[in-house]
């Protein structure tokens, strides 16, 4: 008998350039909106492309986060093994637990306290630029610059030596790359787990000023969060606080070069850096796999009824291309409001850190303007190849500048 998923489109969707969503998010979102996808195990999800309804469904309170419900939508082999392993985190919970949670977490990444860290952020981009133009050009700017900026970022607020950020990000690649095999994803993640751990006794024997110290000082021993529940929220913080900022900058810089005249313009306006980084968010949509959700019960989205157990899968990458929230939507514009973009998510779950990702990828792109104003691509831009990740993510970014480049800062 054959299976009728077989004639449904697979999931994930596969994304020819890294500057455009898969061309099948356009498609459904064209027919409605809203269409039944096939995943890895043969079951079927619901796809959902259009903006204003997906923010409808990751606003409602009908629909689940919890991996643990039956009829949750996995993307992976490898990600249905880490999720089925009992270790979630706080963005894997429904409220009451993911309120309690969250709230521990909020005052740390107020914007205020994020904006205080933008000097921080400047000196670890400054020093990077610094080392590229004493090396000279060509260089691999995921690994010169997008990797580090990062790292060396989380590395500084959790207060972990740096030399161990080779292991985190290698541990995290591992974690995902979508082909990994479920038992090394779970492997990979009790060594995360294990690391967070040790930090979190490192600091409370040796307290400094960063965020795990304060978090070990107002939090752990209290009745609001147990320390299980801390080392996998601060497990969370060391690979969510890099990976997706790794990829933006990356792919943020390709796409500027990749539209000269709007990069000459932010150069010389640099006041226009904001608005530019909203929009690149919006613009690449880095989520590969996008946010997935369980129904609970029923609720009709684009005159459909999604039915309890039912899979959801928002695609933020095809709801920021929508051309009725973003009129041209394909089109990159600098100039163009973008802050209402669903990079983030959207609703309880809207990502936590985006204050810093903010300042780290403003910080980027106002200083390779500033000190290297001739970079460009070492090669063909439609070369660039895209590893088989959760997150839209470049394998290298081959970039030149001319040798003679100023020092200016």
């Amino acid at each position: 008998m054959t299976d009728l998923s077989d004639a449904l489109p697979a999931f994930p969707m596969t994304r020819p350039t890294p500057f455009d969503p898969p061309p099948g998010y356009a498609a459904v979102r064209d027919a409605g909106g809203l269409a039944r996808v096939r995943l890895w195990d043969g079951r079927t999800a619901w796809l959902v492309t259009n903006y204003e309804q997906v923010r409808s469904l990751l606003g409602d309170p009908r629909i689940s986060v919890d991996r643990r419900r039956e009829g949750f939508p996995f993307p992976t082999p490898g990600r249905e093994a880490l999720e089925r392993s009992g270790k979630t985190t706080f963005v894997g919970m429904d409220p009451p637990d993911h309120t309690r949670l969250r709230r521990v977490f909020t005052k740390y990444f107020a914007v205020k306290r994020i904006e205080a860290l933008r000097p921080v952020v400047q000196r670890i981009v400054d020093d990077l630029v610094t080392d590229l133009l004493a090396a000279g050009p060509p260089a691999d700017f995921v690994a010169a610059l997008a990797g580090e900026v990062p790292a060396r970022t989380i590395c500084h607020v959790l207060g972990m030596p740096l030399a161990d950020r080779a292991r985190f990000q290698a541990l995290d690649h591992e974690r995902n790359t979508l082909t990994t095999s479920p038992e090394n994803v779970i492997r990979a993640t009790n060594e995360m787990l294990a690391y967070a751990d040790e930090l979190i006794t490192r600091k409370q024997r040796e307290p400094a000023d960063d965020l795990v110290s304060r978090l070990v000082a107002d939090q752990l021993g209290g009745d609001t969060i147990s320390r299980e529940e801390l080392v996998a929220a601060v497990r969370l913080l060391i690979t969510a606080g890099h990976e997706t900022t790794t990829n933006m900058i990356g792919l943020g810089i390709a796409t500027l070069l990749r539209h000269p005249e709007q990069l000459r313009e932010l150069r010389a306006d640099p006041s226009l850096v904001p608005a530019a980084v909203e929009e690149l968010l919006r613009y690449i949509s880095i989520f590969h796999i996008s946010p997935t959700r369980v129904v609970v019960e029923p609720i009709d989205i684009a005159g459909q009824r999604l039915e309890a157990g039912d899979g959801g899968i928002a695609a933020v990458a095809g709801a920021n291309r929508d051309d009725a929230a973003f009129p041209d939507a394909a089109t990159f514009d600098l100039h163009r409001e973008a802050r209402h973009h669903v990079a983030f998510g959207y609703g309880v779950h809207q990502c936590l850190g985006q204050p810093l990702a903010r300042v780290e990828l403003q910080t980027v792109v106002e200083t390779l303007g500033r000190r290297i104003p001739s970079l460009r691509f070492a090669g063909d831009p439609d070369a660039l190849e895209i590893r088989e990740y959760a997150f839209l993510s470049l394998a290298a970014l081959p970039l030149t500048w001319d040798a003679a480049e100023g020092e200016g800062r």
